[in-house]
């Protein structure tokens, strides 16, 4: 496995250790409803591969329409730091710019995932 990386959100009251599933290459950006308001990229992580290392307590839930994507985010700063995601529920996408020492802008251009169109809604 991979070494992990550290997530934190601006504030600092949240961090995770993620392990990343094929390091920065599946960062991508999803267009749903709530992926492009919110407009950061984000990495793959299994579920077995996210640990968060200090402020549970400080992250809140967002989830909607089928409640499979739940999206975190810190409390006191708002950041969004991970979600468990929909189109597969055993992964976690990360926030690519929450990985300590990662700009996602020197990683452009990073793809789109179609979430308008999502398999779940047809």
């Amino acid at each position: 496995m991979n070494a992990p990386v550290t997530v934190t959100c601006h504030c600092g009251a949240v961090e995770l250790e993620a392990y990343l599933s094929d390091g920065l290459a599946t960062a991508r950006r999803c267009d749903c409803s709530f992926c492009r308001r919110r407009g950061s990229p984000a990495v793959s992580v299994p579920r077995s591969g996210l640990r968060i290392i200090k402020g549970a307590d400080n992250l809140t839930l967002y989830a909607w329409g089928t409640n499979t994507a739940k999206h975190y985010f810190c409390k006191t700063c708002g950041i969004y730091t991970h979600h468990q995601r929909r189109s597969n529920p055993d992964e976690y996408g990360v926030n690519m710019g929450g990985i300590e020492g990662v700009n996602p802008a020197e990683h452009e251009p990073i793809g789109w995932h179609d979430g308008v169109n999502h398999p779940s809604d047809q």
